[in-house]
């Protein structure tokens, strides 16, 4: 175990020192590089500052306008029909929106439930087992200028759907209901 923690410890270091050598190897400008790459990184970041701010507002008017609430009322008889709490309901909707806001509802429900109660687990392997398809999508497409992202989205929510939908099975096979 002692062994593990050196090689943590040096891993970062080495492999900086690596990637120095081996510029110096191929006679690359490795500092101008960085420098350059990091003036890149500025301009992308206020690229992007439009796109967040457009999202950021979308997601709290969503939540302030009492569409999620009424959208789990909707929906939690066929939650409980087929066995599922429906008090994990909103952390599966707003997971893919924001991952901060997730994160919260994580929080508050372990909080409320109990780290090692059924909605506890269900919700910490919700919250890792999908993603923040809204966000990906509105950061890295609106980065790169791509305007048409409609295959990109159903795929990213199929994907958050097969997530909570493997969350729920190995939850309930794990640690039962």
């Amino acid at each position: 175990m002692q062994y593990l923690n050196v090689i943590s410890l040096w891993m970062i270091p080495v492999l900086i020192g690596f990637i120095l050598l081996y510029a110096t190897y191929k006679k690359v400008p490795a500092y101008e590089s960085f420098v350059e790459g990091g003036k890149e990184g500025i301009g992308m970041a206020f690229s992007i500052i439009p796109f967040l701010v457009g999202m950021l507002v979308a997601i709290s008017i969503f939540r302030a306008s009492g569409a999620l609430d009424a959208f789990v009322n909707w929906v939690k008889p066929v939650f409980d029909m087929i066995g599922v709490p429906s008090e994990i309901l909103p952390l599966a909707i707003i997971r893919p929106i924001s991952g901060n806001a997730a994160l919260g509802m994580t929080s508050d429900l372990i909080s409320v439930y109990g780290p090692d109660s059924f909605i506890g687990r269900l919700a910490a392997t919700i919250q890792g087992s999908t993603d923040t398809t809204f966000y990906v999508l509105t950061v890295y497409f609106g980065a790169v200028g791509i305007k048409r992202m409609g295959d990109a989205l159903k795929v990213g929510l199929l994907a958050d759907l097969v997530g909570i939908t493997a969350a729920i099975i190995v939850v309930v096979y794990f640690f039962g209901y």
